[in-house]
């Protein structure tokens, strides 16, 4: 398997999830601005996507597949349809019960996460009404991510990489088609959540019976728990929600801290974690997806150079890609933002607030892939231990940071925070892989940051140019226009930087690798 054009098959249908997305949020924006209602749909949506993140995507994962690499490689499909079968029926019926819960007690989750609600009961009403019904979704994101684990392993990455496509679908459909007709509009993209949710859960059914791995669900929840390769994998996840999820915890904690800020800083936090998402989830998740099975599989052979050479491939590609968006980000934060969302009811001041956590989050970009990169080489191990150490340090310095930027930046220190925890906690992890021999760097790092920094500061000077020239606020009723001034500044940009790069010296056969 060529690694580097799975990436960029990956990475193709993220992006393509990406633009959905933002084209969901620009429509969004120019429907709802940001106000208390858009913040309470904001808290609904993120308490039952923080479980998602917890509970299925993230912890699930991480402890999932490097086991069910275990059984593929050693005892066959038999055994690893058996596995999935009961990880399945104990997924399902322990998200089914969360779900319960969180329906019959979300007025005191929402009062936990966003306190500063309940300066408008109606805000505070809709988002627990919004909360009810989205709650199913982790139930359905459940098997979404157990679908997606099995079909990593069976290399199959493209359905699980474009899946997210139809949520962004049923957000926009649902905008677009059912908003204008509800007397509150936004709970629209509540029912979106829960449409969306079903579609992603029928689109994985007919690749997992292609490949003979379509869980049977048992009405029995004891069948599942009784069996030893489900305990493992429960094991490994308990550890693995604080390992993996440290980072959405702390930004649940900034939603309960910004909700007692100025109104409307949730939603202006939102905004600007949309962005900071597009290359997280281009380069980092889908470098975390590819490598995760990959370093399983050289783990479960005993080949450590493998191991290492497959680390040392992913965290050179995340400086050539990561560094560059997190330059462009901080130098076109305002033009991305206004472009992108300065319509209707967002403001010309929602774009100012928008942009700074922005330009904050941009210097902590390359810390948020880095974890992504260098986690799955623990997990790959089925060592949790160690990431749960590092991530409950970070979460604790995270806040503490909070304690010392938000009195004075005030909603951008609550993204400042996130992306300064997020490098602390590459830097211990990578620390981790170094004292234990687990990864050795290759030759020639230090001619790719003496080639690369040149790539980096000429690509920043002409985005910083660019950005300058124009008044993107002023554009608000030219959008065609200033769509293709910002299209034609990023692909310049994109030029220059490869362009500088390939007179550097850089190749793209460089970066070719098979496993």
């Amino acid at each position: 398997m060529n690694l580097l054009k799975t990436l960029a098959a990956i990475s193709s249908m993220t992006m393509l999830s990406r633009v959905t997305g933002l084209l969901r949020e620009s429509l969004f924006a120019r429907a709802f601005g940001a106000g208390a209602y858009t913040d309470a749909f904001i808290v609904a949506f993120r308490i039952p996507n923080l479980l998602r993140r917890l509970f299925a995507e993230g912890a699930f994962s991480q402890a999932f597949v490097p086991i069910l690499s275990e059984y593929k490689s050693q005892y066959g499909q038999d055994a690893s349809k058996q596995l999935a079968d009961h990880v399945a029926t104990t997924l399902v019926w322990a998200t089914m019960v969360v779900s319960l819960i969180g329906i019959l007690a979300a007025p005191w989750f929402v009062y936990a996460i966003a306190t500063g609600l309940n300066k408008d009961p109606g805000a505070f009403d809709a988002a627990v009404w919004m909360t009810r019904l989205m709650f199913p979704y982790i139930a359905c994101m459940s098997f979404v991510a157990l679908a997606g684990g099995i079909l990593n392993t069976w290399r199959e990455f493209k359905i699980p990489a474009f899946t997210p496509v139809l949520l962004n679908v049923a957000f926009i459909a649902a905008s677009l088609f059912l908003a204008p007709f509800l007397k509150q509009p936004v709970y629209a993209m509540a029912i979106a959540v829960f449409v969306g949710g079903l579609l992603q859960v029928a689109i994985q059914i007919p690749a997992l019976v292609r490949i003979g791995m379509l869980p049977r669900l048992s009405l029995n929840p004891a069948i599942g728990l009784s069996d030893g390769g489900v305990r493992r994998v429960l094991k490994k996840m308990g550890p693995a929600v604080f390992a993996v999820s440290a980072a959405q915890i702390s930004l649940m904690i900034n939603t309960s801290i910004a909700s007692r800020l100025a109104e409307g800083s949730i939603s202006w936090l939102s905004y600007a974690d949309r962005l900071m998402e597009f290359p997280s989830a281009m380069l980092g998740v889908a470098l975390g997806t590819i490598l995760l099975p990959s370093l399983s599989k050289a783990n479960a052979d005993g080949d450590k150079t493998e191991y290492s050479a497959l680390l040392d491939w992913g965290l050179r590609l995340t400086f050539l890609l990561a560094l560059p968006a997190a330059v462009g980000m901080a130098t076109l934060a305002t033009p991305l933002i206004a472009t992108l969302f300065h319509y209707g009811k967002f403001t010309a001041e929602s774009v100012t607030m928008s942009t700074e956590p922005l330009i904050a989050y941009s210097l902590g970009l390359i810390g948020i892939i880095l974890v992504k990169t260098l986690a799955p080489a623990f997990y790959a191990r089925q060592d949790i231990r160690t990431p749960v150490k590092i991530a409950i340090g970070v979460l604790i310095a995270t806040q503490l940071m909070n304690m010392l930027f938000v009195p004075h930046l005030a909603v951008a220190g609550l993204a400042l925070s996130i992306g300064l925890g997020a490098c602390l906690n590459a830097c211990f992890l990578y620390w981790g892989l170094r004292r234990r021999g687990i990864y050795q760097p290759e030759a020639g790092w230090g001619i790719f940051f003496l080639r690369l920094l040149p790539a980096l500061c000429i690509m920043g000077g002409v985005a910083s140019y660019g950005a300058s020239r124009i008044d993107w606020i002023a554009m608000q009723h030219h959008p065609l226009l200033r769509i293709g001034a910002l299209a034609l500044l990023v692909a310049l940009c994109g030029v220059v930087y490869f362009g500088t790069l390939l007179v550097a010296g850089f190749r793209f056969r460089d970066f070719k690798r098979n496993a």
